[in-house]
């Protein structure tokens, strides 16, 4: 099965389960709290929260491996095919605006302002565009990104509860699809490419250096 296909199978499963997790939603906060502790967040409904403390310890994930990287590991490019470190970590910061968009502001896909296109078609498209212009950065640049989109979605998720994030869109490509789904594909997201970040990262020239 490839990904586009496990992808729309999850999809409608997270319609089917929409109400049962509804009616899990009054799960009480747990006891004990912590980075890798799953589970409701003070400030957030119950599953809201619970969705919340899936993304915060993927992005942990993803920022820890790439905290020293210099410019040049940022940039480096193992093939024509290939993406950078840097281009995949602003890949990451341009789905989940996208997202937001999507479910807060409750526009079409791709249904973006002028501004939203000019920002972000780029690291979200990938490809030789994005290996042309994303370069030249230092972390802190994709810090920041990832950092200020992130923060815009807690601000959001903080808003809303438990039945919008089960909430159907019946006419998404992947079919019946509810707001959970969506948000738990970011997190999904970023695990994916969290893994072509750490092959890249295994082959960087100052890798091999380290090594040596």
């Amino acid at each position: 099965m490839n990904r586009r296909n496990f992808l729309k199978s999850a999809a409608v499963g997270c319609g089917i389960a929409s109400a049962g997790l509804l009616r899990a939603a009054t799960i009480a906060a747990t006891s004990e709290s912590g980075p890798n502790i799953i589970g409701p967040r003070e400030g957030f409904s119950p599953q809201v929260g619970i969705l919340v403390s899936m993304l915060d310890w993927m992005r942990r994930a993803i920022l820890e491996p790439v905290q020293n990287l210099s410019v040049a590991d940022l940039d480096y490019l193992h093939d024509s095919k290939a993406n950078t470190i840097g281009a995949l970590l602003l890949h990451l910061a341009a789905t989940e605006r996208h997202y937001q968009i999507h479910t807060f502001e409750g526009k079409k896909w791709n249904d973006w302002d002028e501004d939203t296109h000019k920002q972000w078609d780029v690291p979200a498209g990938l490809g030789e565009e994005a290996r042309r212009t994303i370069k030249g950065k230092e972390i802190d640049y994709y810090l920041n990104a990832l950092a200020q989109v992130r923060a815009q979605s807690l601000s959001e998720f903080r808003k809303r509860d438990d039945a919008w994030l089960m909430q159907i869109d019946h006419a998404w490509p992947w079919g019946p699809t509810n707001n959970y789904c969506k948000w738990f594909h970011v997190c999904e997201h970023e695990s994916h490419h969290n893994g072509q970040v750490a092959w890249i990262k295994g082959r960087l020239p100052s890798s091999k250096q380290e090594n040596e």
